[in-house]
């Protein structure tokens, strides 16, 4: 007697949050609010919503230089959104007002020292008690790297991934190197902390001498949720040694399935193989309730754009909430776990993906009907690491110090 096999995993989802939407004329849409893009009211209400539709994360786009078209430098339009307000910042704003959503805002690494974002992404964890992630960017561009006058661009082939590589490491060690309950906190004693339960991390590479150790506290979460996004290359290579979560441009399913194998295959050759990774596919999204309005909504955004839109990262969709969910699932059968959604237009598609694409993935089975873990790693189905440092048992060290 054959036994059944067991339904698939429910689907992951998170939400790219980017300015008034990933269109470029976004903002001009009736309902996006422009003049309250650099607020904390905004960014709130964003965030809220993507909660009540029981995403796992959204993440915070960011960048070093104003955005633009062109990839040699600021294209000088005053016709799309320029600015950002800090990702970290703005996470950290933010997740006192939630709950369960996990919050997860993006570095470029290139330019950035190991030793500021892990203090600042430990922060966000004890903030949020447990929900901070890292999307990792790397810069290759001359103009970004003007901005610092530190380094002179081109860069060896891979070397910027490399890097990243490290960076990564070095955050993650010095996440690990307060050992749990290292705080004592005892007003009798005088005793607030167990120096010896504090680690130097001694790193020393290519790119990075660090000693440690932070002076933040290790996060609730252990080690938060490190992901990276990427095209092929190095930037999978990133991935499969490195990430806890991949995006990858979410093309048709042969050209997915490849991309996931071959990112599986270099996680075991990297010895790495145990560890779990999630391969979330990328979507821009235009959700409307029949697929001729998503579509004529496009094209008035393109008129008004001047030129029609084409994502360099992620395939555009533009259909109906149902006609997704059957694309996002045709597309998991390539080994895909999740998806990060881009909304075109956040004031119309946000909504149209937490109340429309939501309610019909869950009709099928495919998604939550309610928060099952109060940490990001929790949502996902990530243990909580053990601490590489410790030399004893928790219990034990807080029993001899109490001793």
């Amino acid at each position: 007697m054959s036994v059944p096999a067991a339904p698939p995993a429910p689907l992951h989802l998170a939400v790219a949050l980017d300015g008034a939407g990933r269109h470029p004329a976004a903002w001009r849409e009736p309902g996006a609010r422009p003049a309250e893009l650099f607020t904390a009211r905004h960014w709130a209400g964003l965030v809220a919503e993507a909660e009540a539709g029981l995403l796992d994360f959204v993440t915070f786009e960011d960048g070093l230089p104003l955005q633009s078209s062109s990839p040699i430098g600021p294209d000088e339009r005053t016709d799309r959104v320029r600015g950002r307000l800090d990702a970290v910042l703005t996470a950290a704003r933010v997740a006192p007002l939630t709950r369960h959503i996990g919050l997860v805002p993006a570095v470029t690494v290139t330019h950035t020292e190991p030793f500021h974002i892990s203090k600042a992404i430990a922060t966000l964890d004890h903030i949020s008690r447990g929900r901070a992630g890292l999307s990792v960017q790397v810069s290759e561009l001359a103009h970004e790297a003007r901005l610092f006058g530190r380094r002179t661009p081109p860069f060896a082939d891979g070397e910027l991934y490399e890097e990243a590589a490290d960076h990564i490491e070095v955050v993650r060690r010095l996440w690990d190197s307060w050992e749990d309950d290292a705080e004592i906190r005892d007003v009798a004693t005088g005793r607030f902390v167990d120096r010896d339960r504090l680690h130097h991390i001694d790193f020393q590479g290519r790119h990075f001498a660090v000693r440690g150790p932070s002076i933040t506290p290790r996060p609730p979460q252990g080690l938060p949720v490190i992901g990276s996004a990427g095209d092929g290359g190095a930037a999978y290579g990133l991935i499969a040694g490195s990430a806890d979560i991949g995006y990858l441009a979410a093309h048709d399913t042969d050209t997915v399935r490849a991309a996931v194998t071959g990112i599986r295959r270099a996680r075991e050759s990297s010895g790495a193989a145990s560890d779990p990774l999630h391969l979330f596919g990328e979507l821009t999204v235009f959700l409307d309730e029949d697929g001729p309005a998503a579509r004529d909504r496009l094209a008035r955004l393109d008129a008004l754009a001047g030129e029609p839109y084409a994502d360099e990262d992620a395939p555009v969709f533009a259909g109906t909430p149902a006609e997704l969910a059957d694309l996002l699932l045709e597309r998991r059968s390539a080994g895909l776990t999740g998806f990060r959604l881009r909304p075109g237009v956040i004031a119309h598609d946000l909504p149209a993906l937490t109340r429309g694409l939501v309610p019909e993935l869950q009709r099928r089975g495919a998604f939550r009907r309610a928060y099952e873990a109060n940490t990001l790693r929790g949502l996902l189905g990530l243990d909580r690491p053990a601490n590489r440092y410790a030399t004893r048992p928790a219990a034990d060290a807080a029993a001899g110090s109490a001793a």
